[in-house]
C-alpha cells in the first residue's frame, strides 16, 4: 500500500505538468478520482443548479460512491499515466 500511496502522490504531481490540458470530461474524472481517493464517499451538500461547475464536480464525485480509496488511487494513477 505504501507503494500505491507513493505512486498516487507522484501522479498528483504529474497531473499539474501535463503537456496538454485534458478536456472537461477528463478533468472531472481526475477531480472525482482524487476526491474519492483522499476523502472517500461524497457526503457534501449538492450545489444549487445555478452553480454549474460545482454541480458537475459534485455529480462526478457522487458517481464514484462505494469505490474504495485504493481502487480510486489506482484509477487516478492509470488515468494520469494515459495522459502523460
Amino acid at each position: 500500500m505504501a507503494d500505491l500511496n507513493a505512486t498516487f502522490e507522484a501522479a498528483v504531481a504529474n497531473s499539474k505538468n501535463l503537456s496538454e490540458r485534458p478536456d472537461n470530461a477528463t478533468l472531472l474524472k481526475i477531480y472525482a478520482l482524487y476526491k474519492q481517493a483522499t476523502a472517500g464517499d461524497n457526503s457534501e451538500k449538492k450545489p444549487s443548479f445555478s452553480d454549474m461547475v460545482g454541480r458537475a464536480k459534485w455529480d462526478a464525485w457522487e458517481k464514484l460512491k462505494g469505490t474504495g480509496a485504493d481502487e480510486a488511487k489506482q484509477q487516478y494513477v492509470d488515468l494520469i499515466a494515459s495522459l502523460s
